[in-house]
């Protein structure tokens, strides 16, 4: 299906099954509101399924692997051929996210949308062999950033209709912090010092250079600021493009979709951006140590319940939230409520 057509099937979700499940969260015996935003996560899980009662069950994460041109100006301390060994390990079952995602009885489908190299094991949906260098050119053409959300969105699709109940966001490609931090100073009207990072451990040096190679990126580029998909296919990168497809595909088939860290954000706000109703089925994990998260967070209108300083992408902040949130279902579904509680104190006494 087309992305035209896939934007056409985004509807609201069901706000008064939200209601309901934080009011059967109220009548739990427990001070009213005290899993926190842990209730607020559960209820979007309810509103996106229009069912009280909620079932979060199989999960699953979407890691996308992709290379990008800019990593030739020096903005990481890495090359492209760490993009395809930690693809090797994740196609094996032993990258950071495989082991997490093992650890909760998740699933992990490591997708390659665009690396130099080919790796046996992956789910293979490459649109080209990496990105251009946006320092002095567009990432890729507009048809082929449309061809990556195609990518996330039938994907979604995919999980969807294999009874997978959540579906997380992550990513593999050196370089990819530059491209996001490049997107998001233009999404949220940023300088781009305010939203670059480190990424994996950049010398002051570095991280001095890396701010000079976006800035001379969106120079160049000139993205609107108000067309996302042109942010996007001029700044961005072929994991970014498919995530946001994810993001855009949850929504229209009707899934949840995890968002992990800051790469992860910038594809939920460009998502968000080309189709607002987007924003709730979103679920948010974590603030990752990369300075552009909270603010990204905060456009998005989101918290997510999770600070950490996590930075190492693959979705793994995402399947961190997994088990907090089988946590609060069993809560949810399980513990006692108030009225059935010889002698019920009131809910003054239990604070």
């Amino acid at each position: 299906m087309k992305l035209i057509n896939i934007l056409e099937l985004i509807k609201p979700v069901n706000n008064a099954v939200y209601a309901a499940c934080l009011e059967r969260f109220d009548a739990i015996a427990k001070p009213v509101g005290s899993l926190g935003g842990l209730e607020t996560l559960l209820a979007r899980i309810g509103a996106v399924y229009a069912d009280e009662n909620i079932d979060i069950g199989k999960k699953c994460v979407l890691v996308f692997c992709a290379d990008n041109g800019v990593v030739s100006e020096g903005v990481a301390r890495n090359n492209e051929d760490v993009t395809t060994a930690i693809a090797r390990m994740m196609a094996l079952g032993k990258s950071s996210v495989c082991v997490m995602a093992e650890a909760c009885g998740a699933q992990v489908f490591p997708v390659d949308v665009g690396m130099k190299d080919t790796v046996k094991g992956l789910i293979d949906r490459k649109i080209m062999n990496g990105t251009g260098n946006i320092s002095n050119g567009p990432a890729m053409s507009r048809d082929m950033a449309v061809a990556a959300m195609e990518v996330g969105a039938r994907l979604a699709r995919q999980k969807q209709r294999e009874g997978f109940r959540l579906v997380a966001t992550g990513e593999v490609g050196i370089g990819n912090t530059t491209t996001a931090s490049a997107m998001a100073s233009v999404l949220l009207d940023r300088p781009v010092a305010e939203m670059t990072g480190r990424g994996a451990g950049l010398s002051d040096e570095g991280l001095s250079r890396k701010i000079a190679v976006i800035e001379q990126a969106i120079n160049h580029n000139r993205p609107n600021p108000d067309d996302p998909l042109d942010i996007l296919c001029k700044l961005g990168g072929l994991d970014i493009a498919a995530m946001t497809g994810v993001f855009l595909g949850g929504a229209a088939y009707g899934v949840p979709v995890v968002m992990d860290g800051v790469i992860s954000a910038v594809a939920a706000l460009c998502a968000v951006r080309i189709k607002p109703l987007v924003r709730d089925y979103i679920i948010p994990s974590h603030i990752s140590a990369e300075p552009a998260s909270p603010l990204l967070c905060q456009a998005l209108g989101l918290e997510p319940i999770l600070k950490a300083d996590m930075r190492l992408g693959e979705g793994t902040g995402a399947v961190a939230l997994f088990p907090l949130l089988d946590m609060a279902a069993a809560v949810y579904h399980r513990a006692a409520l108030l009225v059935d509680i010889v002698g019920v104190p009131s809910q003054e006494d239990l604070c």
